[in-house]
């Protein structure tokens, strides 16, 4: 037999109290495709339910607050309106045998006013402009110097996430991932690059970290460790062309010590830059913050069929993230296991628009996949 008929990694794998069909995960792939007041409609049901053979599907990213929000056309899990419209994707997730968690979102300083209650500015640990631009209804807009977080704010920003948590489980998700990678918010305490405060949430690496600690915490109080992931990308600049953390492997270990007291399931690690190099820089290795976390460890970026099919292998990772190939292709497992041709997206149409794009991308036939295989 073939490799691929003896992986494991086309076999079901315990996460907590799921048991999932195989160790393939979707990532969070921002589409920008919700309605007015970021609420899912109908293609984004059909999008997710395409895509139900996964095993794992992490949403898109999605936003905890309308403060957390930093591209246009994103989805919340905040009001009654974005649970129901939650609901019907986890519903048809499941109707197909699926599993989906909620990964929840604040960008942080990743925003323009025009996205912010009331025309505010976006705030973050310090008020430091990141380079680019924000992606809003207007189109383009250049980021702004956004505007430092009080110390007596943070305490809500903890809260919003607690309550995100509540609705997430409302709307019927498994569980939820925390996003504390790529340079958002949270990511945005934890780097020195971009935090400069002097109270406890600044300075030291035990006080930059801790709000990630909080939010963990109260996350974990209203769903349990065993619901709950989190994401962290230690070597990514990411979005703003963010500077990384000048001492990654120290600070991002650190944290992962820490989380362990949470029991959470998983770690979703970005290994090397997304959509860039997967080398290991500044003392980081991907193995040894494995090591360090007791849950499962869910490894991501620039993933094919042999990268993930060596990672089993050589048990490098428990779970395997794929991303943009799951826009094109709906029934990305069963073209890895027969290792069938992986079609490619029309870049033109990853964000924003309607069904084109989103889900008239076909799956194998039949006849096709059988003779591929």
């Amino acid at each position: 037999m073939s490799e691929p008929s003896t992986s494991d990694l086309f076999r079901p794998v315990t996460m907590g109290k799921m048991q999932l069909s195989n160790r393939i995960v979707m990532a969070p792939l921002t589409r920008s495709r919700a309605a007015k007041g970021g609420v899912p409609q109908q293609m984004n049901v059909d999008y997710y339910a395409q895509r139900a053979s996964a095993g794992l599907i992490v949403s898109e990213a999605t936003n905890i607050t309308q403060q957390g929000q930093g591209y246009a056309f994103t989805p919340g899990i905040y009001t009654e309106e974005q649970v129901a419209g939650w609901r019907k994707v986890t519903d048809a997730v499941h109707a197909k045998g699926g599993h989906i968690v909620c990964q929840l979102w604040h960008v942080g300083r990743i925003s323009h006013p025009s996205l912010q209650p009331g025309g505010q500015l976006p705030v973050a640990p310090s008020a430091i402009k990141p380079e680019g631009k924000a992606f809003t209804e207007a189109g383009f807009q250049d980021h702004v110097t956004p505007r430092a977080l009080e110390t007596d704010e943070i305490a809500g920003i903890v809260k919003d996430y607690a309550h995100a948590a509540k609705c997430a489980d409302k709307a019927g998700f498994d569980g939820v991932e925390i996003h504390a990678a790529n340079a958002y918010l949270l990511d945005q305490f934890i780097r020195d690059s971009t935090n400069k405060r002097t109270d406890r949430y600044g300075g030291s690496i035990e006080n930059r970290i801790r709000i990630v600690l909080e939010v963990a915490e109260a996350v974990t109080g209203v769903l349990g460790g065993d619901r709950v992931g989190i994401r962290l990308s230690p070597i990514t600049p990411q979005v703003g062309n963010t500077p990384l953390d000048s001492e990654p492997a120290k600070t991002y270990g650190k944290l992962i010590d820490e989380l362990n007291a949470f029991g959470l399931v998983y770690l979703h690690l970005i290994e090397g830059a997304t959509q860039g190099s997967r080398d290991e820089v500044q003392g980081v290795s991907y193995q040894g913050m494995r090591r360090r976390f007791k849950g499962l460890f869910m490894a991501n970026n620039g993933f094919d069929r042999e990268l993930a099919l060596a990672a089993r292998r050589n048990d490098l990772a428990d779970l395997i993230c794929f991303g943009r190939p799951f826009i094109a292709n709906p029934d990305l497992v069963e073209r890895l296991r027969i290792g069938a041709e992986i079609a490619e997206s029309d870049k033109d149409t990853w964000y924003g628009g309607n069904e084109h794009g989103y889900t008239d991308y076909s799956a194998l036939g039949r006849e096709r996949a059988q003779a591929a295989e």
